[in-house]
């Protein structure tokens, strides 16, 4: 399973909106879980500062797929004012 691809997303909220961004999350966190290829899709840090989800997918092809998804559109939109900075995506090995 060469291909799998991890990814780790960086949330940095605006001041006193964490438990906003967390909701946000929580609820594309329910959708995603059940898009093919999707292995993992969790947070794995939440505090003032940041909110780090950690991403496994099968593959890139299902990877762009969830890119495109609804899931994902709905999230962007929910964060467009609750956010410091744009979200950080960092694939890793």
């Amino acid at each position: 399973m060469s291909d799998l691809v991890n990814l780790r997303a960086t949330f940095i909220p605006n001041d006193g909106e964490q438990f906003r961004v967390r909701l946000a999350l929580d609820i594309a966190i329910e959708e995603v879980v059940k898009e093919p290829g999707c292995l993992r899709y969790e947070v794995t840090e939440d505090t003032p500062e940041r909110i780090v989800l950690t991403e496994q997918w099968e593959s890139e092809e299902a990877l762009a797929v969830h890119g495109k998804g609804s899931a994902v559109q709905d999230l962007n939109e929910s964060l467009s004012a609750l956010l410091a900075e744009p979200v950080k995506l960092d694939k890793l090995p």
